[in-house]
C-alpha cells in the first residue's frame, strides 16, 4: 500500500463508482458545487458513498471508508446552483480520515492494492463472465448491460465493469468494491449475476402470464357484449340489470348534479365485466343513488286541531313542546314553505323524549326514523366512508333517508349528548352541517359525494344534559327543557297510558286491574322517586304480572279481576323504598336541606356541619368539586365577618375545627348554588338554632351576603315537592322562572324569595325558643338515601 495523500472528496448519496467506468454526476450541495468550481478536467479526486443518503452534511462516521479514485473528464453548469461532472473511475481508495470540509471536503488516504491469488483461474473466469454477459444481454433485452470493455487480461476490471452493469443495490455494490482479491471478486460477481438472471427470468414469466390473462379478459368482455346484443335482438331483457338500474335512476328524480354523476357511473359500469370487483362497487353506488328520495315527499297533515288532539292523547303535559310543534305546522300551512325545524328535548330519563318523537311523526303524518347516537365515535358513522375504502357505506343520515323513502320525515337523533370522541374524527363536528338550516340543504355524504337537501326534515334531538355538547352544536339546536312530571301528572299518565298499555301487553282485559287512588299515589311517592315515569312503569308492570299469574293458575275459566289498595302494595311490590327523612335529619342544629340539579332530574341534598376541638381548620368532605368547596369557604368567611349580627360567638374558631359534609359521598357534586344552604347550616350550627324541617333552599351567596340567581329552578322545585317539603327559599332574581313550574305544584308550596342572607335566615331558621334546642352532636349524621350515580350540580 502506497503512502497517504490528501485528495478532494466527493460524497455520493447512493450508488458506487467502479474503476473502469465513466459516470456523469449531478452536483447540488453547497460543498459539492464548491468542489466543481475548484477542479479542472484532468484533476484527480476521490468518490465515496454515504451510509445514509438522506443526510445532507455527512460526517466521517457517515461515509464508507472504501471509495474510488476518479479522473475529472468534463464539468458543465446545469443551473444557477447546480453542476454536472463526468468522472472516470481509476482505482480503489481507502480513506484514513477527513481532513477538512470547507469550502469542500478533503480526505487523506491511499491506493488499495488488488492482489490476484491465481492469475490463470482469474483470466479463465473473466472470459466466462464476459461471454455470459453477452448472452444475457441478447436474451433478456438489456436487463444486464453488455458494456464490458476490459479483456480477460484485466480480470479485476472485468469484475468491476460487470458489477456496475448489474443494477445492484448500494450495499451489494459496496461489498464488491471492498473485495480487494481479484479472484474472490470475480466469484462474488458471478453469484450476483446468477441471482439477477433468475429474477429476470421470473419477471418475464410473470409479464407473460399477465398479458395472457388480459387477453382472456378482453375476450370475455367481447363475448358478453355479443351475447347482450343477441338478447336485445331476441327481445329478451329479463337479465338486463343495467337497463333496470337506469330506469330506477330515471324515476328517482335526481338533481342535475346527481344525474350527471349517475350517467358517468353507468357508462363505466357498462364497460366493466360483471365479474369485476369494480362492477359491484359501481352497482352498489348507483343503487344507493336510486334509493334516495330526491323528490318524494310525505303528505304532511295541516289540520292544527287534529295534530293537537293527537299529541294530547299520546302525552300528558309537555305543553312547551306541543306548542312548538303546532307553531311549526302552522308556519308550513300559512307560508307553504316546506322547511323543517331542529329541536332538542333536554331532560332526565323517563319523561318521554323518545316517544314524543314518534307522536310528532304520527300527528304530522310523516315517517319516523330513530337514529341512535349513543357511543358513536367515528365521523364516518354520520357522513359515510369514502368509496376508496373496501366495504365503504353511506352514513346513518343517508341510511335513514333510504329507510324513510321521503325527504321530509321526522328524524329522532337519540342520546345526542352521548356522542364519543375517537381518533377517526369527531361525530359531533359532523353533525354541525346536518343541523344547520343554512347548510343542510346541500348536505354531502362522503360516500355519495353529491349534495342532498335535508332542509325539509324535522330533526328532534334528545339529551339528558347539555353540558357535554360543544357550544357550536348547542347554538344550532332549539332547546326545550323537560324538567319532569308532578305527582298529579304521573297519576294521569298511569291511568291513561301506563296501566292500559301493560294490560294489553300481557293479554289481559282493560278492566281486569282495579288500582285505587291511594294505592297509585303510594306507588308514586313511596316506591319511586324520579323525574320521569320509567320506574313507575316497572312497578305497575309488576302488579300486572301478579294478575297474570292468578289468571294462569285459575281453572274455572272465569275472568279474574284484581283490586289493589294501599295496604296491598307490600304484598306485591315489597317493602316501602323511600321515606321522608328531612324532619329526622334537621332535628339538630347544623343540618340544612338544599336543592340540586342532576342529569336525571332535580334532587334534594343535605348539608351537614359539625365542630370539634382543633386549631380553627375547615374540613370539607363528600366528593365536592372546586366550586362547591369555594362556596363553603365563602360562607364561613361571611359568618366570621358578621358573627355578632348573626348571634354567633366571634371567637368560635379558637380551639375548634369546622367540618362540612354532604352525604352520598360516592356521587360527585359541584356548582355554586349550595352556597345559601352551606351558609344556613353553618349559622344553625354556631347559633344553636335549628333549620326548619319543611324548608329547602338554593342560591349562590357572595362574600357580602348577596344571594345570586341559579339555574334549574323548575327541576329543583319539583324535587322539593316530590320530597314532601312545603316551603322553598329561592333567589329573588329567580322569581321570573316560577312561571315554568306547574300551577298545581305552586299551590302546594310556600315559596319565599331572598336577595340577602339575612332574609334567608329569617325564613329558614326556627325562631328563638321555638322547638327543642340541642347542643350540636359531634357524631356524624346518617348518610343520605340519594341513589343517583350521576354528577350533582347544586
Amino acid at each position: 500500500m502506497s503512502s497517504r495523500t490528501t485528495f478532494p472528496l466527493l460524497p455520493l448519496r447512493n450508488g458506487v463508482i467502479f474503476p473502469g467506468t465513466t459516470v456523469t454526476l449531478p452536483l447540488g450541495r453547497e460543498r459539492s458545487v464548491a468542489l466543481a468550481r475548484a477542479v479542472r478536467p484532468g484533476d484527480i479526486l476521490v468518490v465515496v458513498t454515504q451510509k445514509d443518503g438522506s443526510v445532507s452534511e455527512p460526517t466521517e462516521d457517515g461515509l464508507y471508508h472504501y471509495g474510488t479514485f476518479a479522473k475529472v473528464q468534463q464539468i458543465a453548469r446545469a443551473g444557477d446552483r447546480e453542476y454536472r461532472m463526468t468522472v472516470e473511475g481509476m482505482g480503489r481508495f481507502e480513506m484514513a480520515h477527513l481532513v477538512s470540509s470547507d469550502p469542500y471536503w478533503t480526505a487523506e488516504g491511499s491506493v488499495v492494492e488488488e492482489p490476484v491469488s491465481n492469475p490463470a483461474e482469474a483470466r479463465m473466469l473473466a472470459r466466462v463472465l464476459r461471454e455470459r454477459v453477452e448472452e444475457l444481454a441478447g436474451r433478456q433485452g438489456g436487463a444486464v448491460s453488455s458494456s464490458v470493455r476490459a479483456t480477460e487480461e484485466q480480470p479485476g476490471l472485468v469484475a468491476d465493469q460487470i458489477a456496475a452493469g448489474l443494477g445492484l443495490a448500494t450495499d451489494k455494490e459496496m461489498q464488491v468494491l471492498q473485495t480487494t482479491d481479484v479472484l474472490e471478486r470475480l466469484r462474488q460477481v458471478a453469484a450476483l449475476m446468477a441471482e439477477v438472471s433468475t429474477l429476470s427470468d421470473m419477471r418475464r414469466k410473470i409479464e407473460g402470464d399477465v398479458r395472457k390473462e388480459i387477453g382472456k379478459t378482453q375476450r370475455d368482455v367481447l363475448l358478453r357484449e355479443q351475447m347482450r346484443a343477441i338478447q336485445k335482438e331476441l327481445g329478451d331483457d329479463k337479465e338486463d340489470d343495467i337497463g333496470r338500474l337506469r330506469e330506477r335512476l330515471d324515476n328517482a328524480g335526481l338533481s342535475e348534479e346527481a344525474r350527471a354523476v349517475a350517467d358517468r357511473e353507468l357508462k363505466r359500469l357498462e364497460a366493466m365485466s360483471p365479474q369485476s370487483p369494480e362492477s359491484n362497487v359501481a352497482r352498489t353506488y348507483l343503487e344507493a343513488l336510486a334509493d334516495l328520495p330526491w323528490s318524494a315527499r310525505a303528505e304532511a297533515k295541516n289540520d292544527i286541531d287534529a295534530i293537537k288532539e293527537k299529541l294530547d292523547a299520546d302525552h300528558h303535559g309537555l305543553e312547551d313542546v306541543k306548542k312548538r310543534i303546532l307553531e311549526h305546522m302552522a308556519v308550513l300551512k300559512v307560508s307553504r314553505n316546506p322547511r323543517g325545524t331542529i329541536l332538542c328535548l333536554a331532560g332526565p330519563p323517563g319523561v318521554g323524549k323518545t316517544s314524543l318523537g314518534q307522536s310528532i311523526a304520527d300527528a304530522t303524518g310523516r315517517p319516523f326514523v330513530r337514529i341512535s347516537l349513543g357511543g358513536v365515535r367515528d365521523e364516518a358513522e354520520i357522513r359515510g366512508h369514502r368509496r376508496t375504502y373496501v366495504g365503504a357505506l353511506p352514513g346513518r343520515i343517508v341510511h335513514a333517508l333510504r329507510k324513510a323513502k321521503v325527504k321530509n320525515p321526522v328524524f329522532l337523533l337519540d342520546e345526542i349528548d352521548k356522542l364519543g370522541q375517537g381518533w377517526q374524527g369527531s361525530p359531533e363536528a359532523a353533525l354541525l352541517e346536518v343541523l344547520d338550516p343554512e347548510q343542510n340543504k346541500a348536505f354531502t355524504d362522503h360516500y355519495l359525494e353529491v349534495p342532498f337537501d335535508l332542509s325539509e326534515v324535522i330533526f328532534i334531538a334528545t339529551a339528558n344534559t347539555l353540558e357535554t355538547l360543544s357550544a357550536p352544536l348547542r347554538d344550532r339546536l332549539e332547546i326545550l327543557e323537560l324538567a319532569g312530571y308532578t305527582p298529579d301528572e304521573k297519576v294521569h299518565i298511569a291511568r291513561s297510558h301506563l296501566v292500559p298499555k301493560a294490560l294489553r301487553e300481557h293479554g289481559l282485559d282493560l278492566d281486569a286491574l282495579n288500582l285505587t287512588d291511594p294505592a297509585l299515589s303510594a306507588i308514586i311517592t313511596d316506591y319511586t322517586r324520579e323525574a320521569g315515569v320509567r320506574q313507575l312503569t316497572r312497578q305497575l308492570t309488576k302488579l300486572v304480572r301478579a294478575l297474570a299469574l292468578e289468571v294462569a293458575r285459575a281453572t274455572d275459566g272465569k275472568p279474574h279481576k284484581l283490586t289493589i289498595d294501599a295496604d296491598d302494595l307490600q304484598t306485591h311490590l315489597g317493602k316501602r323504598r323511600f321515606f321522608s327523612e328531612v324532619a329526622e335529619r334537621t332535628q339538630v342544629p347544623g343540618v340544612a336541606t338544599g336543592l340540586a340539579w342532576t342529569p336525571v332530574g332535580g334532587d334534594i341534598l343535605f348539608i351537614e356541619t359539625s365542630r370539634m376541638p382543633g386549631r380553627g381548620r375547615l374540613e370539607i368532605t363528600g366528593q365536592l368539586g372546586d366550586v362547591m368547596k369555594e362556596s363553603a369557604r365563602a360562607a364561613l368567611t361571611y359568618v366570621r365577618s358578621n358573627a355578632s349580627a348573626l348571634g354567633v360567638d366571634p371567637g368560635f374558631l379558637e380551639g375548634q375545627d369546622i367540618h362540612v359534609h354532604v352525604p352520598a359521598g360516592g356521587v360527585p357534586k359541584d356548582g355554586p348554588s349550595a352556597g345559601v344552604t352551606i351558609f344556613t347550616a353553618l349559622t344553625s350550627l354556631l347559633s344553636g338554632r335549628k333549620v326548619r324541617s319543611d324548608t329547602a333552599m338554593t342560591g349562590e351567596v357572595t362574600l357580602r351576603g348577596r344571594v345570586l340567581p341559579v339555574g334549574g329552578i323548575k327541576a329543583k322545585v319539583l324535587a322539593a315537592h316530590r320530597a314532601g317539603l312545603t316551603r322553598v327559599v329561592l333567589p329573588e332574581k329567580n322569581a321570573r322562572d316560577l312561571d315554568e313550574v306547574p300551577e298545581e305544584v305552586r299551590k302546594h308550596l310556600e315559596i319565599h324569595f331572598a336577595s340577602d342572607m339575612s332574609e334567608v335566615l329569617a325564613q329558614a331558621l326556627e325562631k328563638e325558643g321555638e322547638g327543642d334546642t340541642a347542643t350540636p352532636s359531634p357524631e356524624p349524621v346518617a348518610t343520605s338515601t340519594t341513589t343517583s350515580t350521576s354528577t350533582t350540580t347544586t
